[in-house]
């Protein structure tokens, strides 16, 4: 089963089932993650900094494509409200501005 690791998360590393976003697998695992807008690709506090394995997720969105051209989403971030990941292992870090505040983040 294809698994994503947050880096930054103590104990976050995850399956993440087929079809699922990877916001509904780390809300699965019981990870608290943001998500303003509800999980509707409308915002980007949920994104990711994909560390590795970039290739293996879905192709970014037409909400995704919208925040990279307006500056508000880097090349190397995806929602994790859009991004669906097939196979493979994908490794990630909590953006410092999405943080949440009584979530124990590492370096």
């Amino acid at each position: 089963m294809p698994t994503l690791t947050v880096q930054n998360m103590p104990g976050a590393t995850l399956e993440v089932p087929a079809g699922a976003t990877l916001l509904a697998a780390l809300q699965a695992a019981g990870h608290d993650w943001m998500h303003a807008c509800g999980a509707k690709g409308r915002c980007t506090t949920c994104r990711i900094m994909v560390q590795e394995g970039a290739d293996l997720l879905t192709p970014p969105t037409d909400a995704e494509l919208r925040y990279r051209a307006a500056g508000r989403l880097l090349a190397t971030e995806r929602l994790t409200c859009q991004a669906r990941l097939p196979a493979g292992h994908v490794t990630g870090r909590v953006p410092l501005a999405t943080q949440l505040p009584h979530q124990q983040y590492t370096k």
